[in-house]
């Protein structure tokens, strides 16, 4: 395309203001460690048969995308549903998903790597390849009992989302209206003791206010949110942080890694499907029966076509960094994009994993410098895991 009509289309264009990143921002990509906190790929292995060496049957993510965007070290979500709580088999299906990661960097070891340290993923990257940290999402895998944990750490989680859209025995889920914990469990709290003595982070996305409060009030190593935005932005929507929560995890040392769900980001995304549910509820009510799963899809692909997704753009991922800083400092933003996991709500220009250095340019336009730059995309990360492996203790128990 010509460039001064490129110029022109990106000026009149919301979202893709940074559509194409300079040589220096392509560049801070390539040379400096990014981070991200929170990729759901190991699922689309598991259920869709993807294959993220190959990118065949693969959605945001794939080795060839990662290596254009500058990606080093996307941590593999070990995505365990709320429905196993109750039906069991938690710890079965977290198995399964870290032996298909193994499975894949053993297959692959031209491209991957499993990540067990911070050294493993400095010296992975520099190696060329990519490094492949194991974070768990919802704890229901340990099942009560705190033996489990340390299974889980010799397999390389080292990190655990403690709860997921349910509450569960550990703690209370921020998108559960039956708070059955006001926080953490009792056993919860002695989950976080292990965690901090073995040397897993402590991850607070999906968990309540409350339980949150909770984990500060026990833990002696820096906690993180691997995928979470902030409720500023959308407000009522309990699974983002509140500014004084974000306050509160900066001065813990923690690290905030900003989701990018438009739903995550603008409120406009986070209360789109509230009509269309409301529309769809009356249309049943008038059909006098509800509405078939085919019936349903086809009643939403509809009013979707009638009414846009109003997707976010690379400027309201900028806002949450910018605010993340503006309360807490540049040392608590990191990246937790959560690929893989957010449908097809991804915001204009951040596409997939190749992106990257459009969020760099993005950030050199906010006037950021180098050195904080690095920070965010993996620096602050990187530290955060650094001190709690720092913080193990050598008697767990």
């Amino acid at each position: 395309m010509n460039r001064v009509l490129l110029t022109f289309l990106i000026i009149l264009t919301p979202g893709l203001a940074a559509a194409e990143p300079s040589e220096r921002a392509v560049a801070l990509a390539q040379s400096m460690i990014i981070v991200d906190g929170h990729i759901d790929a190991p699922s689309t292995v598991a259920n869709d048969g993807g294959d993220i060496a190959a990118g065949d049957k693969v959605i945001d993510f794939d080795y060839a995308r990662a290596k254009a965007g500058g990606l080093d070290a996307p941590f593999m979500s070990i995505y365990v549903a709320a429905a196993y709580e109750g039906k069991g088999g938690a710890r079965a299906r977290a198995d399964i998903l870290i032996g298909l990661m193994e499975g894949v960097a053993a297959q692959n070891p031209d491209k991957f790597e499993i990540a067990y340290s911070p050294k493993d993923v400095r010296r992975i990257a520099g190696e060329g390849r990519i490094a492949l940290p194991l974070g768990m999402e919802n704890g229901s895998p340990i099942e009560g009992d705190l033996d489990t944990l340390k299974h889980f750490y010799d397999r390389g989680i080292r990190y655990i989302t403690l709860a997921h859209s349910k509450a569960n025995h550990i703690s209370d889920s921020s998108y559960d209206d039956n708070e059955k914990w006001d926080g953490l469990s009792p056993f919860g709290f002695e989950v976080v003791r292990v965690m901090n003595n073995l040397g897993i982070m402590v991850d607070v996305s999906h968990i309540t206010d409350a339980a949150i409060e909770d984990v500060l009030s026990v833990v002696r190593a820096p906690v993180i949110a691997s995928h979470s935005s902030l409720r500023h932005f959308t407000p009522g929507f309990h699974r983002n942080l509140p500014d004084e929560l974000v306050v509160k995890i900066g001065a813990n040392g923690g690290v905030i890694m900003i989701n990018y769900g438009s739903p995550f980001l603008t409120a406009e995304a986070n209360t789109y499907s509230k009509p269309r549910d409301a529309a769809r509820k009356a249309q049943e009510k008038k059909n006098g029966r509800a509405m078939t799963d085919e019936e349903r899809d086809a009643f939403n692909d509809a009013w979707r076509e009638a009414h846009p997704f109003p997707f976010a753009g690379l400027d309201d991922v900028l806002n949450h960094i910018d605010r993340v800083v503006e309360l807490a400092g540049v040392e608590t933003v990191g990246i937790g994009s959560d690929y893989d996991g957010v449908g097809d709500s991804l915001p204009e220009g951040l596409k997939d994993v190749s992106s990257y250095p459009v969020l760099v340019q993005g950030l050199i336009d906010r006037g950021y410098d180098e050195a904080a730059i690095e920070k965010i995309l993996g620096g602050n990360a990187l530290r955060v895991w650094e001190v709690v492996e720092k913080a193990r203790k050598r008697r767990w128990r």
